[in-house]
């Protein structure tokens, strides 16, 4: 049997602490002839749900994992195969994997292969690299976020450059102890986590609060950026959900933050039982809730955003994306309307705050 033009469809990995996945839907069945980039299925994580998009083109000739199977990363899903290519090759070729397929051991909580620690600007920050080219981009989450809010991003834009996710201080698994919650010191952070792991210029992603540091780090230490992507950024205007980001401060429960992070998709079956439980948890260390409220009066006085750096994009000399979500309840789309002619603006109709998850192949195309 020639396997050749036999393609399997397997569990991908979407950022390093992921280790299985939820089949919850097929969306198309047996017999679509997919293109590159087609919705597939839609696949749950610990962290959040998202729809796999077809990474080669085909036909489905079989669906072997069925809705509510829970697989690890690399099991099969599906078998793309010509029409010419028999029902008997089809059935050898998934019999021929299952027998060969071995699950990748399971990592211990906290140990997840890829996650680093560097001492940059008198912090200890956790971050992580995939990819080696010559490009360098930094991707900075946004507020009570981390590295993982960058899990549906970080690989494929690691196919052709070296790219890094980090923990922001305050957040994630790096130092809880804050000299200065303002978005000018973090931004000084990143340039010093840029100088720790010798990188000498970089494009900058970020989201939200990310993405104001970004843009302050662009213009504080010029020759340090090469380009920017701001993904539903704070800085541009001075409207902001303060309950939302008060509320996730003061949060201490289930019931209390199950809807706050409901604010941040258009979808809120998105939002998994083990995010909220991974939000409460990281709430619960030790110094998180004086970080966060340091940070928070960073940016904004309970009320509407305190920085803004919107008049500062025309003078950049590097390229700048804005990224929005329209349904954003977060940080309103429109603070992506009157920008300079130079920045290129995209807002994708019917996504929320964390777009980058809830639309991650579009952005990601936007991205590359």
């Amino acid at each position: 049997m020639s396997t050749a033009r036999i393609v399997p469809i397997t569990m991908p990995k979407w950022g390093l602490s992921m280790q299985e996945g939820k089949v919850v839907e097929w969306l198309v069945p047996e017999g679509t002839e997919l293109k590159l980039g087609d919705h597939v299925l839609d696949i749950e994580t610990e962290k959040i749900a998202n729809t796999f998009d077809a990474l080669d083109a085909g036909l489905l000739r079989r669906i072997v994992a069925q809705p509510d199977e829970v697989l690890p990363i690399g099991a099969l899903l599906g078998v793309l195969a010509p029409a010419e290519v028999t029902d008997a090759e089809v059935d050898e070729f998934i019999t021929e994997f299952q027998k060969n397929y071995v699950p990748p051991e399971i990592a211990e909580e906290g140990a997840a292969d890829g996650w680093k620690f560097v001492e940059a600007g008198g912090y200890r920050l956790r971050y992580s690299k995939m990819g080696d080219g010559a490009r360098n981009i930094v991707l900075i989450h946004g507020f009570g976020g981390d590295a993982d809010r960058w899990a549906f991003t970080q690989e494929p834009l690691a196919a052709s450059a070296s790219v890094y996710a980090l923990d922001l201080p305050g957040h994630g698994q790096s130092s809880k102890q804050l000299n200065d919650g303002s978005v000018k010191h973090l931004a000084a952070t990143v340039i010093a986590f840029m100088d720790a792991v010798g990188i000498d210029k970089a494009e900058l992603i970020g989201h939200s609060l990310g993405g104001a540091v970004a843009l302050q780090a662009a213009v504080d230490h010029p020759g340090r950026v090469s380009a920017l992507a701001l993904i539903a950024s704070a800085g541009l205007g001075a409207e902001i959900n303060a309950a939302y980001i008060n509320g996730f401060i003061a949060a201490d429960s289930r019931k209390e933050m199950k809807p706050l992070l409901e604010q941040l998709v258009a979808d809120p079956e998105l939002v998994t039982r083990t995010l909220i439980n991974d939000m409460l948890q990281f709430k619960r260390i030790d110094g998180v809730g004086a970080a966060l409220t340091a940070i928070a009066r960073g940016f904004q006085d309970g009320s509407q955003q305190t920085v803004n750096l919107r008049a500062h994009l025309d003078g950049l000399d590097v390229p700048v994306k804005v990224i929005w979500g329209s349904k954003d309840a977060i940080i309103p789309a429109s603070h992506a309307a009157g920008l300079p002619a130079k920045v290129k603006v995209t807002v994708l109709d019917g996504f929320g705050h964390l777009v980058q998850l809830e639309a991650a192949a579009e952005v990601n195309k936007l991205l590359l």
